[in-house]
């Protein structure tokens, strides 16, 4: 069986992925692989440095943040945010899920830390489609949907926005994605009294060294900025987003689900402190404990959620911030493997059972929830051959 580069580079030979750079790593070795160029031009080979709009891999950053909080005392998972985020207080729901946003009921009860974690607070894109009438303004006040971070307005007009915004479902009843991670990301500036990219360069990514993440490139580095691309009508490859565009200055709403650039060798650093149960390299102390990365890693949804979030989950669970594999329905299933999909053509899971970590970055958009051929063949490579 060929390596990492053969795997990947007839990806790029037939066009599909302008570039990319895939991580495996098992039991000390590493394994890691920059193919093809930063853009569909070739004007620059892809390096193992280049940044990439990393998407929905923002969760378990935000996730391991709010549990920082979490572990400090300053608010606990069974705790009503509405003393932190007032415009979620006194939530509706809508009558039925296919019904007009106008037919509302009071919520059964108010929305927890806990909802947000598991991603259940009632709110979010639903596997059930986005044409439903409480889910439609997700897309058109709350710039849900393909990350656009200049086109999101400031957290306070963001949460006033989306107060007006009924629930679909009851807090706890219903995995639904992505919403909820924003949301936590207001709160932890709120709970810590610092703006989110603050807090997270303070807390985890100055840590961790992890340099080159954050919500925006500076100008020194838009030299390894890749270009994102979608699936054009001719089945082309259409940019949505060059250097220079929409990452290149600080956003107004710092994305908690999805808003952070970074690079391979950057997440994995994140994915060392997972399984090390939230240690630091080289025993420099520690930034979660144990126990916060075991809930983090844990599987919190009931079967039926499970089987109803399927387009999104493919029959595995959710813990905070990422899936978390099951059962073994496809070859690179382990349980307790945890991690996620970015929709701008990201991938990153750890398998604490193995100690094995696998990123896949591209720069090519998702379809819809589905992962495409490549993230599959990648992952396939990884619980396999991958680093030995």
């Amino acid at each position: 069986m060929g390596g990492l580069r053969e795997l990947l580079e007839p990806y790029v030979d037939r066009g599909e992925l302008p570039g990319a750079v895939g991580l495996v790593s098992r039991d000390g070795r590493l394994e890691v692989e920059a193919v093809g160029s930063a853009d569909a031009e070739g004007s620059a080979p892809m390096v193992r440095d280049s940044l990439f709009r990393i998407a929905s891999l923002t969760k378990p950053v935000t996730a391991a943040a709010v549990l920082m909080l979490v572990e400090e005392g300053r608010l606990a998972l069974d705790d009503l945010v509405a003393p932190w985020l007032p415009e979620l207080a006194s939530p509706v729901v809508v009558r039925t899920p296919s019904g007009p946003v106008r037919e509302v009921a009071p919520a059964d009860r108010e929305i927890t830390v806990f909802d947000l974690m598991t991603s259940r607070a009632g709110i979010g894109f639903s596997p059930a489609g986005t044409d439903l009438p409480a889910v439609r303004p997700l897309v058109t006040e709350l710039g849900q949907g393909p990350p656009q971070p200049q086109q999101v307005p400031a957290p306070d007009a963001w949460m006033a926005a989306l107060s007006r915004i009924p629930l679909l479902h009851q807090p706890g009843e219903a995995w639904l994605y992505n919403t909820s991670y924003d949301i936590l990301g207001v709160l932890v500036a709120r709970v810590s009294g610092t703006p989110l990219p603050a807090f997270l360069e303070e807390r985890l990514f100055e840590p961790l060294g992890m340099a080159d993440t954050g919500f925006s490139v500076p100008a020194s580095d838009l030299g390894r900025f890749t270009s994102l691309y979608r699936q054009g009508g001719a089945g082309g490859l259409e940019c949505v987003d060059a250097p220079h565009g929409q990452w290149s200055t600080g956003p107004a709403f710092p994305s908690g689900a999805g808003g952070l650039v970074s690079t391979a060798d950057d997440w994995h650093a994140f994915a060392r402190m997972l399984l090390a149960g939230g240690a630091l390299d080289g025993g420099r102390g520690r930034l979660l404990q144990p126990e916060s990365v075991q809930r983090m890693t844990t599987d919190w949804l009931t079967p039926d959620q499970r089987a109803d979030a399927e387009p999104f989950l493919e029959g595995q669970g959710w813990g905070f911030g990422g899936s978390v594999d099951v059962r073994p329905r496809d070859p690179w299933h382990v349980p307790g493997r945890y991690g996620w999909v970015g929709g701008t053509g990201t991938a990153a899971h750890v398998t604490p059972s193995r100690g094995s970590a696998a990123i896949l970055l591209t720069q090519v958009r998702l379809t819809g929830p589905t992962a495409p051929e490549v993230m599959r063949a990648f992952w396939t490579y990884a619980a396999g051959a991958g680093a030995g």
